[in-house]
Protein backbone atom coordinates (compact mmCIF):
# COMPACT_ATOMS: atom_id res chain seq x y z
CA UNK A 1 0.00 0.00 0.00
CA UNK A 2 1.42 3.18 -0.87
CA UNK A 3 2.00 6.01 1.46
CA UNK A 4 -1.22 8.50 0.24
CA UNK A 5 -3.06 5.28 0.38
CA UNK A 6 -1.98 4.96 4.28
CA UNK A 7 -2.73 8.74 4.69
CA UNK A 8 -6.09 8.72 3.32
CA UNK A 9 -7.08 5.34 5.27
CA UNK A 10 -5.59 7.37 8.57
CA UNK A 11 -7.28 10.57 7.76
CA UNK A 12 -11.27 8.09 7.69
CA UNK A 13 -10.37 6.75 10.46
CA UNK A 14 -9.75 9.78 12.50
CA UNK A 15 -12.24 11.54 10.73
CA UNK A 16 -14.95 8.26 12.01
CA UNK A 17 -13.58 8.70 15.35
CA UNK A 18 -14.32 12.67 15.60
CA UNK A 19 -17.52 11.79 14.25
CA UNK A 20 -18.84 10.64 17.58
CA UNK A 21 -17.48 13.35 19.77
CA UNK A 22 -20.18 15.93 17.71
CA UNK A 23 -23.33 16.47 18.33
CA UNK A 24 -26.16 15.90 16.01
CA UNK A 25 -27.71 19.17 16.31
CA UNK A 26 -26.43 22.75 16.19
CA UNK A 27 -28.06 23.28 19.82
CA UNK A 28 -25.87 23.35 23.20
CA UNK A 29 -25.66 19.97 24.24
CA UNK A 30 -27.96 19.12 27.38
CA UNK A 31 -26.28 19.21 30.91
CA UNK A 32 -28.04 17.43 33.36
CA UNK A 33 -27.08 18.69 36.93
CA UNK A 34 -27.99 15.70 39.38
CA UNK A 35 -30.75 17.48 42.05
CA UNK A 36 -28.53 16.86 44.74
CA UNK A 37 -26.15 18.93 43.49
CA UNK A 38 -28.99 21.65 43.07
CA UNK A 39 -30.43 22.51 45.76
CA UNK A 40 -27.68 22.73 47.97
CA UNK A 41 -26.92 24.76 51.25
CA UNK A 42 -24.91 27.41 49.97
CA UNK A 43 -23.68 31.27 50.78
CA UNK A 44 -24.85 34.02 48.59
CA UNK A 45 -23.61 37.78 49.73
CA UNK A 46 -23.00 36.75 52.93
CA UNK A 47 -26.73 35.47 53.71
CA UNK A 48 -27.06 31.43 53.78
CA UNK A 49 -29.58 29.84 51.55
CA UNK A 50 -30.80 26.44 53.12
CA UNK A 51 -30.63 23.23 51.56
CA UNK A 52 -33.58 21.89 50.40
CA UNK A 53 -34.31 17.88 50.31
CA UNK A 54 -34.53 16.99 46.15
CA UNK A 55 -37.07 14.47 47.89
CA UNK A 56 -39.89 17.18 48.54
CA UNK A 57 -39.62 18.77 45.38
CA UNK A 58 -41.58 17.03 43.08
CA UNK A 59 -39.68 15.42 39.95
CA UNK A 60 -41.86 18.04 37.26
CA UNK A 61 -40.69 21.27 39.24
CA UNK A 62 -37.02 20.22 39.34
CA UNK A 63 -34.94 22.39 37.27
CA UNK A 64 -33.93 20.05 34.19
CA UNK A 65 -33.43 20.85 30.26
CA UNK A 66 -36.65 19.42 28.34
CA UNK A 67 -37.31 19.65 24.78
CA UNK A 68 -39.69 22.46 23.84
CA UNK A 69 -41.07 23.05 20.87
CA UNK A 70 -40.69 27.18 20.18
CA UNK A 71 -39.89 29.63 17.11
CA UNK A 72 -38.36 31.72 19.81
CA UNK A 73 -34.75 33.03 20.00
CA UNK A 74 -32.42 31.67 22.42
CA UNK A 75 -32.51 34.21 25.90
CA UNK A 76 -36.32 33.85 25.51
CA UNK A 77 -38.64 33.36 28.92
CA UNK A 78 -41.94 31.49 28.41
CA UNK A 79 -44.34 31.02 31.91
CA UNK A 80 -47.26 28.66 31.43
CA UNK A 81 -49.10 29.29 34.36
CA UNK A 82 -51.73 26.33 33.87
CA UNK A 83 -48.18 23.69 33.99
CA UNK A 84 -46.90 26.01 36.20
CA UNK A 85 -43.62 25.78 34.41
CA UNK A 86 -41.06 28.68 33.61
CA UNK A 87 -38.79 28.03 30.56
CA UNK A 88 -35.97 29.77 29.50
CA UNK A 89 -35.09 29.06 25.67
CA UNK A 90 -31.47 27.92 24.85
CA UNK A 91 -31.89 26.97 21.45
CA UNK A 92 -33.63 25.22 18.35
CA UNK A 93 -36.98 23.49 20.51
CA UNK A 94 -34.54 23.02 23.57
CA UNK A 95 -34.99 24.67 26.77
CA UNK A 96 -34.19 24.35 30.61
CA UNK A 97 -37.27 24.33 32.71
CA UNK A 98 -37.84 25.31 35.99
CA UNK A 99 -40.78 25.22 38.74
CA UNK A 100 -42.58 28.03 40.16
CA UNK A 101 -45.53 29.29 41.35
CA UNK A 102 -48.39 31.50 40.37
CA UNK A 103 -50.74 34.56 40.90
CA UNK A 104 -53.88 32.97 43.27
CA UNK A 105 -57.14 33.28 42.37
CA UNK A 106 -58.06 36.90 41.09
CA UNK A 107 -54.07 37.39 40.60
CA UNK A 108 -53.45 35.91 37.18
CA UNK A 109 -52.41 38.02 34.68
CA UNK A 110 -51.41 37.01 30.92
CA UNK A 111 -49.30 39.20 27.85
CA UNK A 112 -46.00 39.96 27.10
CA UNK A 113 -43.10 42.05 29.22
CA UNK A 114 -39.36 42.91 28.84
CA UNK A 115 -36.75 42.70 31.85
CA UNK A 116 -36.08 46.37 32.25
CA UNK A 117 -34.25 45.79 35.97
CA UNK A 118 -32.92 42.80 38.29
CA UNK A 119 -31.68 42.94 42.17
CA UNK A 120 -29.99 40.43 44.08
CA UNK A 121 -30.98 40.11 47.46
CA UNK A 122 -33.77 42.76 47.22
CA UNK A 123 -36.01 45.34 49.09
CA UNK A 124 -39.62 44.45 49.13
CA UNK A 125 -41.87 47.32 49.89
CA UNK A 126 -45.92 45.76 49.85
CA UNK A 127 -47.91 47.92 47.91
CA UNK A 128 -50.69 49.54 49.39
CA UNK A 129 -53.50 47.35 48.53
CA UNK A 130 -51.66 44.37 49.99
CA UNK A 131 -51.20 46.33 53.25
CA UNK A 132 -54.88 46.84 53.05
CA UNK A 133 -55.53 43.04 52.90
CA UNK A 134 -53.11 42.45 55.56
CA UNK A 135 -52.59 44.93 57.99
CA UNK A 136 -49.77 43.40 59.77
CA UNK A 137 -47.83 43.59 56.81
CA UNK A 138 -47.53 47.90 57.25
CA UNK A 139 -44.00 47.23 59.46
CA UNK A 140 -42.86 47.21 56.07
CA UNK A 141 -44.39 50.33 54.22
CA UNK A 142 -41.25 52.20 53.62
CA UNK A 143 -39.33 48.19 52.94
CA UNK A 144 -38.20 45.37 54.30
CA UNK A 145 -34.42 44.86 53.67
CA UNK A 146 -33.08 41.60 51.49
CA UNK A 147 -32.57 38.86 53.70
CA UNK A 148 -33.78 35.03 54.51
CA UNK A 149 -37.07 35.80 54.97
CA UNK A 150 -37.40 38.61 52.27
CA UNK A 151 -40.75 37.20 50.17
CA UNK A 152 -38.79 38.53 46.85
CA UNK A 153 -36.00 35.62 48.05
CA UNK A 154 -32.17 35.95 46.52
CA UNK A 155 -32.79 37.44 42.93
CA UNK A 156 -35.49 39.65 41.30
CA UNK A 157 -36.33 40.42 37.09
CA UNK A 158 -38.55 43.31 37.31
CA UNK A 159 -41.22 43.20 34.25
CA UNK A 160 -42.59 46.11 32.83
CA UNK A 161 -44.67 46.22 29.68
CA UNK A 162 -44.88 49.19 27.09
CA UNK A 163 -42.23 50.95 29.89
CA UNK A 164 -44.84 50.85 32.19
CA UNK A 165 -44.64 49.01 35.63
CA UNK A 166 -47.45 46.95 36.93
CA UNK A 167 -45.68 45.35 39.77
CA UNK A 168 -44.75 41.77 38.35
CA UNK A 169 -41.61 40.51 39.19
CA UNK A 170 -39.77 36.94 38.67
CA UNK A 171 -38.54 36.32 42.00
CA UNK A 172 -36.94 33.81 44.77
CA UNK A 173 -39.34 32.98 47.71
CA UNK A 174 -37.85 31.18 50.98
CA UNK A 175 -41.31 29.45 50.70
CA UNK A 176 -40.22 26.85 48.36
CA UNK A 177 -42.89 24.46 49.31
CA UNK A 178 -45.33 27.30 47.45
CA UNK A 179 -44.25 25.89 44.09
CA UNK A 180 -46.03 24.19 42.25
CA UNK A 181 -48.88 26.04 43.65
CA UNK A 182 -51.21 29.38 42.62
CA UNK A 183 -50.06 30.99 45.66
CA UNK A 184 -48.63 34.67 44.97
CA UNK A 185 -50.05 38.17 44.15
CA UNK A 186 -49.41 38.01 40.57
CA UNK A 187 -45.30 37.73 40.45
CA UNK A 188 -43.87 34.59 39.51
CA UNK A 189 -42.23 32.78 42.00
CA UNK A 190 -39.07 30.43 41.97
CA UNK A 191 -36.90 27.99 44.50
CA UNK A 192 -33.97 30.46 45.56
CA UNK A 193 -31.30 28.38 43.78
CA UNK A 194 -33.32 27.96 40.52
CA UNK A 195 -33.71 31.65 40.62
CA UNK A 196 -29.81 32.32 41.01
CA UNK A 197 -29.44 30.23 38.27
CA UNK A 198 -32.16 32.32 36.19
CA UNK A 199 -30.36 35.56 36.84
CA UNK A 200 -27.59 34.55 35.69
CA UNK A 201 -28.43 33.34 32.49
CA UNK A 202 -31.40 36.07 31.20
CA UNK A 203 -29.85 38.67 29.68
CA UNK A 204 -31.13 42.44 30.10
CA UNK A 205 -34.25 43.39 28.10
CA UNK A 206 -34.95 39.81 27.48
CA UNK A 207 -38.45 38.65 26.21
CA UNK A 208 -41.28 37.19 28.84
CA UNK A 209 -44.16 35.86 27.45
CA UNK A 210 -46.91 35.18 30.11
CA UNK A 211 -49.14 32.40 28.40
CA UNK A 212 -53.09 32.29 29.25
CA UNK A 213 -54.29 30.66 32.42
CA UNK A 214 -55.21 27.75 29.62
CA UNK A 215 -51.72 27.67 28.60
CA UNK A 216 -52.70 29.45 25.55
CA UNK A 217 -50.28 32.47 23.62
CA UNK A 218 -52.01 35.84 25.06
CA UNK A 219 -53.26 38.32 22.21
CA UNK A 220 -52.31 41.11 24.40
CA UNK A 221 -51.92 42.35 28.10
CA UNK A 222 -54.51 41.27 30.03
CA UNK A 223 -54.67 42.22 33.40
CA UNK A 224 -56.64 40.76 36.77
CA UNK A 225 -59.41 43.54 37.85
CA UNK A 226 -58.91 46.11 39.74
CA UNK A 227 -60.05 45.56 43.65
CA UNK A 228 -63.53 46.40 44.65
CA UNK A 229 -62.61 50.21 47.21
CA UNK A 230 -63.24 49.48 50.95
CA UNK A 231 -66.79 50.83 51.72
CA UNK A 232 -67.02 52.97 54.53
CA UNK A 233 -67.89 51.16 57.61
CA UNK A 234 -71.73 52.12 58.95
CA UNK A 235 -72.66 53.54 62.03
CA UNK A 236 -73.08 50.40 64.64
CA UNK A 237 -76.75 50.08 66.08
CA UNK A 238 -76.46 50.10 69.67
CA UNK A 239 -78.52 46.75 70.93
CA UNK A 240 -79.95 45.73 74.90
CA UNK A 241 -79.69 42.49 75.92
CA UNK A 242 -83.40 40.93 76.52
CA UNK A 243 -84.14 38.98 79.59
CA UNK A 244 -84.23 35.75 77.27
CA UNK A 245 -81.00 36.83 76.25
CA UNK A 246 -81.57 37.75 73.08
CA UNK A 247 -80.60 41.02 71.62
CA UNK A 248 -82.24 44.04 70.48
CA UNK A 249 -82.06 47.30 69.40
CA UNK A 250 -81.50 49.71 71.67
CA UNK A 251 -84.54 52.26 71.38
CA UNK A 252 -84.46 55.10 69.73
CA UNK A 253 -86.44 58.49 71.35
CA UNK A 254 -87.55 61.21 69.30
CA UNK A 255 -90.41 62.22 67.09
CA UNK A 256 -90.00 59.30 65.23
CA UNK A 257 -89.54 56.64 67.31
CA UNK A 258 -92.27 54.07 67.97
CA UNK A 259 -90.71 52.56 70.95
CA UNK A 260 -92.94 52.95 73.90
CA UNK A 261 -91.87 55.40 76.58
CA UNK A 262 -91.42 54.05 79.86
CA UNK A 263 -93.39 56.60 82.50
CA UNK A 264 -93.15 56.79 86.05
CA UNK A 265 -95.10 54.37 88.37
CA UNK A 266 -97.84 56.71 89.49
CA UNK A 267 -99.12 55.27 92.93
CA UNK A 268 -102.53 53.27 93.29
CA UNK A 269 -105.72 54.94 94.69
CA UNK A 270 -105.20 53.08 98.02
CA UNK A 271 -101.68 54.99 98.67
CA UNK A 272 -103.19 58.64 98.23
CA UNK A 273 -104.85 61.00 100.80
CA UNK A 274 -108.64 60.68 100.52
CA UNK A 275 -108.48 64.65 99.57
CA UNK A 276 -107.01 63.45 95.89
CA UNK A 277 -109.64 60.45 94.97
CA UNK A 278 -112.38 62.17 93.40
CA UNK A 279 -115.54 60.10 93.20
CA UNK A 280 -117.37 58.80 90.09
CA UNK A 281 -120.57 61.50 90.93
CA UNK A 282 -120.56 64.25 92.57
CA UNK A 283 -121.97 63.91 96.13
CA UNK A 284 -122.95 65.50 99.30
CA UNK A 285 -120.04 66.69 100.91
CA UNK A 286 -119.01 64.19 103.81
CA UNK A 287 -120.00 65.09 107.50
CA UNK A 288 -116.64 66.34 108.74
CA UNK A 289 -115.53 68.72 111.57
CA UNK A 290 -116.08 71.91 110.48
CA UNK A 291 -113.05 74.28 109.11
CA UNK A 292 -112.34 76.50 112.03
CA UNK A 293 -113.15 79.86 111.38
CA UNK A 294 -110.44 82.66 111.59
CA UNK A 295 -109.33 83.65 114.61
CA UNK A 296 -111.32 86.51 115.79
CA UNK A 297 -109.01 89.57 116.76
CA UNK A 298 -111.00 90.60 120.00
CA UNK A 299 -109.84 88.36 123.00
CA UNK A 300 -112.04 85.68 124.11
CA UNK A 301 -112.57 83.53 127.19
CA UNK A 302 -110.05 80.53 126.90
CA UNK A 303 -112.54 77.70 125.72
CA UNK A 304 -112.51 74.17 126.05
CA UNK A 305 -109.77 72.37 123.72
CA UNK A 306 -111.80 70.72 120.52
CA UNK A 307 -112.38 67.13 120.14
CA UNK A 308 -110.25 66.02 117.21
CA UNK A 309 -111.95 63.92 115.18
CA UNK A 310 -109.53 61.33 113.69
CA UNK A 311 -109.97 60.96 109.66
CA UNK A 312 -111.67 58.07 108.11
CA UNK A 313 -109.68 55.72 106.45
CA UNK A 314 -109.54 55.80 102.29
CA UNK A 315 -112.31 54.19 101.50
CA UNK A 316 -111.40 50.86 99.05
CA UNK A 317 -115.04 51.22 96.85
CA UNK A 318 -116.90 54.17 95.46
CA UNK A 319 -118.57 56.06 98.23
CA UNK A 320 -122.70 56.12 98.65
CA UNK A 321 -124.15 59.54 99.09
CA UNK A 322 -121.11 60.71 100.32
CA UNK A 323 -120.15 57.96 102.86
CA UNK A 324 -117.97 54.58 102.65
CA UNK A 325 -121.00 51.30 102.63
CA UNK A 326 -119.86 49.50 105.70
CA UNK A 327 -119.50 46.13 104.91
Amino acid sequence: MSSFALRALLAITVSAGLAACVPATTSAPAVVVPAEAMYLATKDNGIDIPAIDPARVPAQFQRQVVDFPSEEVPGTVIINPATKHLYFITGKNKAIRYGIAVGAAGFQWSGQALVTNRRQWPTWTPPKEMIERKPELSKWEKGQPGGPTNPLGSRALYLTTNGVDYGYRIHGTPEWWSIGRNASSGCIRMINQDVIDLYNRVPDGAKVIVLTASGQMPKGLTLPPPAPKKKAPEPAVATTADADGSVTPAAVTGPMSTAPTAWPSLPTPAAMPPALVTPAVPAAPAPATPAAAPAPLAPTPPAAPAAVTPAAPACAVALVNGLCPQG
